[in-house]
């Protein structure tokens, strides 16, 4: 929030064409009664972390119980340390909130997809941090799976399978 006014309030726009919710320079104006018809998010009152996810998408013929063990161990390095004060936050918050959760580490998911085995890190994360935070952890990925020959990111193909038996 940058201005309160009598018919109008104005804030500091986030996203849009802009990745992982940081601000875009623009500054937008919102009529007072906008709150009445439309929902409104707020990053920075109430519960003091958010949640994040990043996928991650490996061939199915990777190694993706070690992958996932990798996952694992990166996200816990770059957020483990958040849910200490979050469980604090957490509990001041859901005295007026009423928001419970038993679990605040983080946790990878696994999933399939199309194109191969899907692993969603899920994490707390400081909301004014959450892009530094994945850079680290996307670089630590990086250079993580780059030392395992069995594990390869997946991407949208096409297998064209020949049949080259003659019929006689």
């Amino acid at each position: 929030m940058i201005d309160i006014r009598l018919f109008q309030f104005t804030i500091n726009e986030i996203g849009n064409w802009v990745e992982a919710d940081q601000s875009t320079g623009r500054i937008i104006h919102i009529p007072n009664g906008i709150v009445f018809t439309t929902t409104q998010a707020n990053y920075s009152q109430g519960f003091s972390h958010i949640w994040n996810e990043m996928n991650i998408t490996i061939t199915f013929e990777s190694d993706w119980k070690l992958a996932k063990s990798i996952l694992s161990e990166i996200v816990e390095e770059h957020s483990a340390h958040l849910t200490e004060s979050a469980k604090s936050s957490l509990i001041e918050v859901s005295k007026k909130f009423m928001i419970y959760y038993n679990v605040l580490t983080p946790i990878v998911y696994t999933t399939i997809k199309d194109s191969g085995v899907c692993l969603y890190m899920r994490f707390l994360v400081d909301p004014k941090k959450r892009r530094s935070t994945e850079n680290l952890i996307w670089e630590a990925i990086l250079n993580q799976f780059e030392k395992h020959d069995s594990i390869q990111f997946a991407y949208p193909t096409q297998r064209i399978l020949v049949d080259n038996t003659v019929n006689e």
